[in-house]
């Protein structure tokens, strides 16, 4: 018979009631897979949504560009928030690939970290912004890149409304500048280490 948790292996809720199911996980264990990879990067978008799309190309050519490697994995995801940050777990750096809307001229190349990023990327009301994610996760014990190894190469967009599989000309134009910029955070990265 398989033992149930025990009341500390859970974060009670707050006020009157059932515990919640958030396991916490001893200091040092990870959650989810051992990733013998240091670095992930992850292009993040949505392919349906014209300029949205932008880090998922660059993380295509990112990943064309590196070959496999041991020390990096690139990847291109959907989501935002709670589920970025679960895509984390294992890592000890991530270089995150992003469309930004913030008024600069459609094509503008960006280095962030995440306190830059106060907005979430999720349309979930029950979702989180990367911070908030990151410090949840480091709270339950998830093993996540410290907040100063995890960069965000942001593309300022034109068009993320419109169904479309295409890019803006200019989105379209400042993708090889991105890839550039994440290949050269990837060296940097790998002299430091």
């Amino acid at each position: 018979m398989t033992e149930g948790p025990r009341e500390d292996d859970w974060l009670l809720s707050y006020g009157e009631g059932e515990p919640c199911h958030y396991p916490r996980f001893p200091r040092g264990r990870m959650m989810g897979p051992v990733n013998a990879t240091r670095t992930l990067i992850i292009g993040l978008g949505n392919p349906l949504l014209r300029d949205d799309a932008v880090g998922l190309h660059v993380a295509r050519q990112v990943g064309a560009t590196l070959g496999r490697r041991d020390d990096v994995e690139v990847a291109e995801e959907s989501v935002g928030g709670l589920r970025l940050m679960e895509r984390m777990v294992g890592f000890d750096r991530a270089i995150l690939i992003d469309a930004l809307r913030s008024g600069r001229r459609p094509g503008t190349v960006l280095a962030l970290d995440p306190c830059d990023m106060r907005t979430q990327h999720s349309a979930s009301s029950h979702d989180v912004n990367l911070p908030t994610a990151l410090a949840l996760g480091r709270r339950t014990g998830a093993r996540l890149p410290a907040d100063d190894r995890v960069e965000i190469v942001a593309i300022e967009v034109e068009d993320v409304e419109t169904f479309d599989e295409k890019m803006t000309e200019a989105v379209s134009a400042a993708v090889p500048r991105a890839v550039e910029r994440v290949l050269a955070i990837v060296a940097r990265q790998k002299e430091a280490a």
